[in-house]
């Protein structure tokens, strides 16, 4: 457990990107492990299923941890998923979160 609000370091802006991610992502908890590492990270957006089997959604906070997260989308998922790849669009700096939390849509 941490104190109240972590101070941000100069130059450390929040960001937002969307995401989708391609290859066996749909059936292996993808997105409860998404939202997991998300919040570990302190992060804020949303996760869920498409329709043509991928996942996709969008991630918000300080740059580096949005990094860290996009890493993770890239490379390790959850443990029975196999990624084929990750795309990331839309990528801006962002004044404030638009998101409370990191939530799974349906």
């Amino acid at each position: 457990g941490g104190g109240g609000g972590a101070a941000m370091a100069d130059g450390e802006g929040l960001l937002s990107v969307d995401y989708e991610v391609y290859g066996k992502v749909q059936g292996v908890f993808f997105r409860k492990y998404t939202q997991g590492e998300a919040k570990r990270l302190g992060l804020v957006g949303w996760v869920q299923n498409t329709s043509h089997g991928t996942v996709q959604g969008q991630i918000q906070g300080p740059t580096a941890r949005v990094q860290e997260l996009q890493e993770w989308l890239r490379k390790i998922g959850s443990p029975q998923s196999r990624i084929s790849r990750a795309e990331f669009s839309n990528e801006k700096k962002i004044k404030a979160l638009e998101h409370k939390e990191f939530q799974i849509l349906k």
